[in-house]
């Protein structure tokens, strides 16, 4: 935890309660736009262009925050646009650090060990946790923007003609359908998951299990119908914010987040959606089973003795078609 641009105590994974002892997430700090001419987007202030080679994005695989603006970045062709780098899986006494475990990154552009470096960087006197996505500017030496939502966006619509302009995750004519998805999903699975797996209480931990399911008997049947994604046969960015959680389900949320009344394998129409989305070109990269299983099970609030699971395995694509 930083407090005024120091760290203060080991990293802790309830960063709030409520009243029910149920897990409060943390608001994003850094709000800025990256947008084709430089002027200020819905929020923050102007100045950041979208230009080649200029931005750097620091993620962690197991994170799915982080990985809906690593899907972004995969399909609108921003690979040479923006750098990567990936922290280490296993969270440390002070949160993310920069190493060499398999699949992991030093930090070539800054030259952190540890990912709050970045924020007191970008703001000596920030409180708060450093968390992951970070879109870093290398030009202004500065944090653009920390919220996954707003970085999917700027992906989608901020590069204007230097990205892969076929390819749009918010069409005009389905955001309203996006919204009320986001709005649903969101509360009851993506974030539910971390609300039943750090409550602190049996109500908060009930009250969180009851809605993840719901919410995955919901989807089930919403594809019960045929369609291949959530608005039909268009891929947009609610299904980015859906897949990075059920990938996650089986080995992490199932066992070691206690939401264990039924596998992401034991639904035939969430399985099947799983390998589609796998099977759209560039997904598949983005996706790092070991560091999710790795990283979930070093949270040593749940998991005292470190011991990670051997399965399961990355999801066949024999459902793909």
């Amino acid at each position: 935890m930083l407090v005024n641009g120091k760290w203060m105590a080991d990293w802790q994974p309830v960063q709030a309660k409520d009243e029910k002892g149920g897990f409060v997430r943390q608001t994003s700090s850094f709000r800025n736009w990256i947008t084709p001419d430089g002027s200020a987007g819905p929020t923050g202030e102007d100045g950041f262009k979208a230009e080649a080679g200029r931005y750097h994005l620091y993620v962690a695989y197991i994170c799915p925050w982080a990985s809906r603006t690593l899907i972004a970045r995969k399909l609108k062709k921003l690979d040479s646009l923006i750098s990567v780098s990936v922290v280490d899986p296993t969270l440390s006494d002070q949160g993310w650090r920069f190493g060499d475990y398999p699949g992991s990154d030093r930090d070539e552009v800054n030259g952190a060990t540890y990912l709050h470096e970045l924020y007191t960087r970008a703001d000596p006197a920030i409180s708060g946790r450093a968390t992951v996505p970070v879109l870093w500017d290398r030009k202004r030496g500065t944090i653009v923007n920390n919220e996954s939502a707003e970085i999917v966006r700027m992906m989608n619509s901020g590069f204007g003609e230097l990205a892969d302009t076929t390819v749009d995750l918010y069409p005009e004519d389905l955001r309203e359908e996006i919204e009320a998805l986001n709005a649903r999903i969101y509360p009851s699975l993506n974030n539910g998951v971390y609300r039943a797996g750090f409550a602190t209480t049996q109500e908060a931990y009930e009250e969180a299990f009851a809605g993840v399911f719901a919410m995955l008997d919901e989807l089930e049947a919403r594809l019960a119908d045929g369609r291949r994604f959530l608005s039909g046969d268009r891929f947009t960015e609610a299904d980015i914010r859906l897949f990075v959680t059920l990938i996650r389900f089986d080995p992490a949320y199932y066992g070691l987040f206690k939401c264990n009344l039924r596998r992401i394998a034991d639904y035939p129409g969430l399985n099947a959606y799983v390998a589609r989305v796998l099977a759209i070109p560039g997904v598949r990269e983005t996706v790092n089973i070991d560091h999710i299983k790795r990283g979930y099970y070093s949270i040593k609030a749940l998991n005292p003795t470190g011991i990670v699971p051997l399965g399961p395995e990355m999801p066949e694509l024999s459902e793909a078609a």
